[in-house]
């Protein structure tokens, strides 16, 4: 079943530099392109997967003795690692965003492109969807929302409109919320419009970048020296977080400098402006686009 393709998977592996006997860690599983590669270059080392959403577990590959799947959202990396007895690691990989299977599956929610549910969550376990945070969120923690995870200028007048609609009619499909806001849509600029809306609310409903704050603060503290730290974005936000952490050791990029003014931080930037897909990979991978990937060793 065609389930993902990973954005610079040959580059984020090449960054992991990895030793035939190591420990390492894919936090975000999917397809387990990344994971699979990784097993290949293993002889006694390990490798521990994380995922929260049970669609992935068909593509689990079958090597009990090297591999441990934990069916978890990756902020319980270091609870879920010392539980297995591991107490460091050598690399660590995450691939954050939203995969193929779960845009192209309609009941996900996840794209404006289909008349689906508005759910959105990664983990299907958990009771809050877009739909309940469209449904009960005031007007003024929308308009947050919206400004804040979709960059949105008129974030308030799009939850204004949201209120509005929904005194009469419930909002619960894609469908609804294209009534109800689409007149805000600019002409000719209408898919990157819902793209940041529908942005905005996957990223409230998963929690995702205080996710993946707690995500980089411990894959800091379980990685051992030299360790590697492979982080590939696909929007600005989370882009800024991973570059402030592997360049200051905290999410705002403010710099502590010794008695010389040399920057003290925890970690050495191995690729100091990312590395971004080139374009023959972009054409055969529609997600590539977007993607940047950084990565970092812990001094």
């Amino acid at each position: 079943m065609f389930y993902h393709v990973p954005a610079l998977l040959e580059e984020s592996i090449r960054g992991l530099n990895i030793r035939p006997d190591g420990t390492y860690v894919d936090v975000t599983f999917g397809g387990g392109g990344h994971s699979r590669e990784i097993l290949k270059r293993l002889k006694t080392g390990r490798l521990i997967a994380f995922d929260q959403d049970e669609d992935v577990l068909p593509n689990l590959p079958a090597d009990e003795s090297r591999f441990i799947f934990l069916n978890q959202n990756f902020r319980f990396l270091r609870n879920n690692l010392r539980f297995n007895d591991i107490g460091s690691i050598d690399g660590l990989v995450a691939d954050l965003g939203v995969s193929f299977h779960q845009f192209d599956e309609p009941e996900r929610g996840f794209t404006f492109r289909q008349n689906a549910p508005l759910d959105m969550r990664m983990n299907r376990k958990s009771r809050v969807t877009a739909a309940s945070l469209l449904k009960t969120l005031d007007e003024q923690s929308l308009a947050k929302i919206f400004y804040e995870y979709g960059e949105l200028v008129n974030s308030r007048r799009i939850a204004r409109e949201i209120v509005a609609y929904r005194a009469h009619s419930p909002i619960t499909k894609v469908s609804d919320i294209i009534n109800a806001i689409g007149k805000l849509a600019p002409p000719r600029f209408e898919n990157k419009f819902y793209a940041r809306v529908f942005q905005a609310l996957r990223i409230e409903v998963n929690h995702e970048m205080d996710n993946l704050k707690e995500l980089l603060e411990q894959a800091l503290e379980m990685l051992n020296r030299e360790g590697r730290l492979v982080v590939i974005t696909y929007h600005s936000l989370e882009d800024r977080i991973v570059k402030n952490f592997m360049r200051t050791g905290n999410f705002e990029g403010v710099e502590q400098k010794d008695f010389y003014g040399n920057l003290i931080a925890p970690l050495r930037i191995i690729n100091k402006k990312g590395t971004i897909p080139d374009e023959k990979e972009v054409e055969e991978n529609r997600r590539a686009r977007s993607a940047r990937l950084r990565i970092a060793e812990k001094i």
